[in-house]
């Protein structure tokens, strides 16, 4: 229960207001109301950025993505694991652009726990957590199937995952 003074009462949002002022209410501070009525929220998804990282590559921007949650980090699932996926891990990160988005656990298992499966960003968010996926630590996957990043902030990693090209002079 809170305390002092109740400013709103008979609230009613259409859902699309930006703030509690914009929707429908009786004026500001009229009520009849006590402190037993007080009306509370519970919001579904992180609203802060999880820090992330990227481990068992050749250098910060490449590597296995891991998560922190629960003051614990974990593995990400490669169940639909793609670039748009990686460009927010490697924005987030401040690693500039996805180059590449391996699945199969690239760069080794992880040990802990599979915090996130089928993630999937649209690439424009802020963070990993602010991408669809399943609820935290619901997964249908093993650590071979870790998802990594690999990103343009460190250029010399491209090598490891260029194809093999045969160059041949003529005589």
């Amino acid at each position: 229960e809170g305390k002092g003074q109740i400013w709103l009462s008979d609230v009613k949002c259409k859902g699309t207001e930006a703030s509690l002022a914009e929707c429908e209410a009786k004026p500001w501070g009229d009520n009849i109301c006590n402190h037993v009525e007080d009306a509370s929220v519970e919001c579904s998804g992180n609203t802060r950025p999880g820090p992330v990282r990227l481990v068992g590559g050749p250098n910060r921007c490449a590597g296995r993505v891991e998560v922190l949650h629960e003051e614990q980090w974990g593995s990400v699932c490669h169940d639909n694991w793609d670039l748009n996926d990686a460009q927010v891990v490697c924005k987030q990160l401040g690693c500039g652009d996805a180059v590449l988005a391996p699945i199969g656990a690239k760069f080794g298992r992880g040990s802990d726990t599979i915090w996130l499966d089928d993630v999937n960003c649209t690439g424009v968010e802020a963070a990993l957590s602010e991408c669809l996926a399943r609820p935290w630590g619901d997964h249908n996957c093993y650590h071979g199937e870790d998802a990594s990043a690999v990103c343009s902030g460190n250029p010399s990693v491209l090598p490891l995952f260029q194809p093999c090209v045969r160059v041949s002079s003529q005589s």
